[in-house]
């Protein structure tokens, strides 16, 4: 299993392929890279953007077919209500 870097905010969303903020239960269209210094540089990127996010790196393992493997405590809680999933 290869390692993947994604990006996530201070709620646990995840930066997805489109640069919105998801809660990263669907994997596959999360922004991800095998490179650090390519995370970072989104992160900064992103950042600049809107200054009130805390965005950090998340390294995480992948499956056969290359989709990120996130842990449970890692993901935002199911309760979170959708217009809080969509507000960066």
């Amino acid at each position: 299993m290869a390692q993947v870097f994604l990006l996530q905010n201070q709620r646990k969303q995840f930066l997805t392929k489109q640069g919105d903020w998801g809660d990263g239960r669907d994997a596959g269209h999360l922004y991800r890279t095998v490179h650090h210094d390519e995370a970072l540089n989104q992160m900064i990127e992103t950042n600049a953007k809107d200054y009130t996010l805390r965005i950090k790196v998340l390294e995480c393992a992948t499956n056969d077919r290359g989709v990120p493997q996130i842990a449970d405590e890692d993901l935002p809680p199911l309760s979170l209500a959708e217009s809080e999933i969509e507000e960066p």
